[in-house]
């Protein structure tokens, strides 16, 4: 889930980037928290690809932002 393709935020409403985001936001906490914790994650590189895909989406959503 945590790759996020442009095209696919581009086409994406401005209530659906704000609920991705959140989303995206809830499951790095989540991730991080097991990682402090010393829990074990099944992906070691899935916490580095959910801060990607979060800087993406702010990036769009600044984008259209600055266009209006």
């Amino acid at each position: 889930m945590p790759i996020v393709r442009k095209t696919e935020l581009r086409e994406m409403t401005s209530e659906q980037r704000n609920k991705k985001l959140i989303e995206l936001r809830t499951e790095l906490i989540k991730m991080l928290t097991m990682i402090k914790a010393g829990g074990a994650i099944e992906s070691p590189g899935k916490p580095k690809s959910l801060k990607r895909s979060i800087a993406r989406l702010k990036t769009i959503i600044n984008e259209e932002a600055s266009k209006q």
